[in-house]
């Protein structure tokens, strides 16, 4: 599954849900959690399971963000949108893997009882959002075998250390973020899943938005989330690789393909080893 752009959309609006899916963002983030008032959880409930029930033939994946475990709403939730359609749930204030196992117990069931492939919803999961979850990173490694891709936030992280602010004057984040952001990133890479960067909040600064986007590559990340429609061609084209990459990815690919013994090949006069090779096949696979 591509996840170049995962676009959040309140659980409770039918009009929004229809502009995000024209988006072109490669998925669909249905919120029942932070963009949803207590007294419309059970309606977003509701709403989100009817999205469920429409077209199966989508042009992006269809994920949902639960309330988290300890609301009470993430079982009630589950009831209501494990079933066809769903391609993964998102789990926030995660505390490390023994959340996703506990999970993973939880879809069985639920899949189970609506008839689905044991396995076939995913799980995408909010790395950073508690001081607890900063020293469980490492956790996800050996990865879940529902696990897809690990992000971070900055929001509730900053509440549960009782910060004033994480940003910089001129935007940056501050150092307690900056570490939280590079740890979900290696954390990522450890388990083999798709390192995603959070959101860009301020949705009407694109040009910010692609000045970070292109940071956020630069370092590793493969995709973004994002909270308005506006958002996402940004982000598709920043995190899609350049006709130019492409080509040198095949050139590398290709040349070890030539020589299969070889630990180094030469490239325009440059030596390219397997650290290269692996970039290479990576780049090729985000096509």
């Amino acid at each position: 599954m591509r996840l170049r752009s995962l676009l959040f959309v309140p659980g409770d609006s039918e009009r929004k849900f229809a502009r995000a899916a024209a988006s072109g963002a490669d998925a669909l983030i249905l919120d029942l959690e932070d963009s949803v008032a207590p007294t419309q959880k059970a309606a977003a409930r509701d709403a989100v399971a009817k999205l469920l029930d429409g077209p199966s033939s989508r042009t992006f994946g269809f994920f949902v963000r639960l309330n988290a475990l300890d609301t009470g709403l993430a079982l009630p939730d589950l009831a209501a949108v494990v079933k066809p359609g769903l391609d993964a749930i998102m789990i926030p204030k995660a505390n490390g893997a023994e959340d996703l196992a506990r999970f993973g117990h939880y879809l069985d069931a639920f899949e189970t009882k609506a008839g689905l492939t044991l396995g076939s919803v995913k799980m995408a999961v909010v790395a950073t959002e508690t001081a607890k979850a900063m020293f469980s990173l490492g956790s996800y490694a050996p990865a879940h075998p529902r696990l897809l891709a690990l992000t971070w936030g900055a929001e509730d992280l900053s509440a549960a250390l009782g910060a004033t602010g994480n940003r910089e004057p001129d935007g940056a984040w501050t150092f307690p973020y900056e570490v939280a952001r590079a740890h979900c990133l290696f954390a990522a890479s450890a388990a083999d899943v798709t390192p995603v960067d959070t959101i860009h909040a301020d949705f009407r600064d694109l040009d910010g938005l692609e000045r970070d986007c292109r940071r956020s590559r630069r370092d590793g990340f493969l995709g973004r989330m994002a909270i308005h429609p506006d958002q996402v061609a940004v982000i598709n084209r920043c995190y899609a690789p350049s006709e130019a990459e492409i080509a040198h990815a095949r050139r590398i690919v290709a040349a070890f393909a030539a020589d299969p013994n070889a630990g180094a090949v030469g490239i325009d006069g440059k030596m390219v080893d397997i650290p290269h090779l692996k970039a290479a096949q990576r780049t090729l696979a985000s096509i």
